[in-house]
């Protein structure tokens, strides 16, 4: 089995997603991805957000949706991601998940625009 890298440079991501860079540098900008930095600011990526710009370009190409959109998209996806885990924990630790679980719904119905 071939064992894949766990970590790309910019010129090795953009490649693989057949993206520009200069693209994964504005993506960057705008707060969609986070990559981390080697020596010298290097930008590097891991392979969830690699899979998180797959996610991007299929929403921006695929749906046709603007990068506000998919900003808010992203935002709600991260919540429920924080969600999950605290409904899972709830019958154990049930007033402190219930506190976090309230938060990160009204959060949720925030981004939403949502009244709660």
């Amino acid at each position: 089995m071939v064992q894949r890298p766990e970590f790309y440079l910019i010129s090795m991501a953009a490649e693989l997603l057949e993206m520009h860079p200069q693209t994964l540098r504005k993506y960057e900008r705008l707060g969609l991805v986070r990559p981390h930095r080697a020596a010298g600011s290097m930008r590097v990526y891991t392979r969830e957000e690699l899979d998180r710009l797959r996610m991007i370009k299929a929403l921006v190409e695929g749906a046709g949706i603007n990068l506000a959109g998919v900003q808010r998209l992203l935002s709600i996806s991260d919540v429920a991601a924080r969600i999950r885990p605290l409904v899972d924990r709830r019958t154990r630790r049930q007033a402190r998940s219930q506190a976090q679980l309230e938060r990160a719904v009204d959060e949720l119905l925030d981004l939403l625009g949502m009244d709660r």
